[in-house]
C-alpha cells in the first residue's frame, strides 16, 4: 500500500510515518499543509491519503478541503481523515463526496494510538470501505429521536445500519449480532430498499445509507 500523509505538527507527522510503516505500507510523502498534500498526491497518486483536518494557514479545515479535492480529482484514491474532536459535519461532508470503489474514513486522533484499530482502518479504507469512528456515532446516539428517515427500518435493521455507520464489515456485524452472514446480507438489502437506494453504476449504496443515518443524527444534534 502506497500512502501520502499530511500533518502540520512535525512530531505527530514523524509518529504517523512510523505507524504507517509498521503496518507494512510505504510512505511516499509526508507533508505539513493542504497545498503540499495536493502536490504530493498529484505526483505519487497513492493508494491511500491520510490527512489531519486542521492545517495551515488558518488551522481550520484546510485538510478536509484538500481531501475533498483529492476525492474529486483522483476518485480511485482512498482518503482517511483524522480529527482531534467529534465533528459530524466533517464526516458527512466527506461521505457526501464519496464514489463507488474509493474508500473513505473519518477517525478521531485518539484511535491512532490504538495500533490495531488504526491499521485495520487503513486496510478497510484502502479496500474501498467507509470507516467512521465509533465515538462519532455513539456520542450522537444519545440525542436520537423517533421521526427520522430510517423510521421504516425494523429494530434489527437499525442496529445493522448503526454498525455499518461504525465502519463494521458484514463479517464484523455478523459477529456482533450473533447472526449468520446470510441474515446480515438480507438486512442490508432491506435497508437499501427501504431507504430507496437502488443499485446504479455510480452510487456506493453502503456509503449513502450511512450518510443518511449521520445526516439524521446531525439534525438531532442541532
Amino acid at each position: 500500500m502506497r500512502v501520502v500523509l499530511a500533518e502540520d505538527s512535525v512530531l505527530l507527522r514523524e509518529g504517523l510515518v512510523r505507524l504507517v510503516e509498521e503496518t507494512g505500507a510505504q510512505v511516499c510523502a509526508a507533508v505539513g499543509d493542504g497545498e503540499s498534500l495536493l502536490t504530493a498526491v498529484a505526483e505519487h497518486v497513492p493508494d491511500l491519503v491520510i490527512t489531519d483536518v486542521r492545517m495551515p494557514p488558518s488551522h481550520r479545515d484546510e485538510g478536509l478541503r484538500a481531501a475533498l479535492q483529492i476525492r474529486s480529482a483522483f476518485p480511485s484514491v482512498a482518503v482517511l481523515v483524522l480529527s482531534q474532536y467529534v465533528e459530524l459535519s466533517y464526516a458527512t461532508e466527506l461521505l457526501a463526496g464519496s464514489s463507488a470503489g474509493a474508500g473513505v474514513g473519518y477517525l478521531l486522533k485518539d484511535r491512532v494510538a490504538r495500533f490495531e484499530d488504526f491499521a485495520a482502518a487503513m486496510e478497510r479504507v484502502a479496500g474501498g470501505e467507509a470507516v467512521i469512528d465509533p465515538d462519532v456515532v455513539s456520542q450522537l446516539l444519545a440525542n436520537r429521536g423517533t421521526a427520522d428517515p430510517t423510521s421504516t427500518l425494523s429494530p434489527r435493521e437499525t442496529e445493522v445500519l448503526g454498525l455499518m455507520a461504525q465502519g463494521r464489515s458484514n463479517a464484523a456485524i455478523s459477529r456482533a449480532l450473533v447472526v449468520g452472514a446470510g441474515a446480515v446480507e438480507k438486512h442490508i438489502s432491506s435497508i437499501f430498499l427501504k431507504l430507496g437506494l437502488h443499485q446504479t453504476a455510480g452510487d456506493h449504496r453502503r456509503v449513502l445509507a450511512v450518510l443518511q443515518y449521520l445526516q439524521y443524527l446531525q439534525g438531532r444534534q442541532n
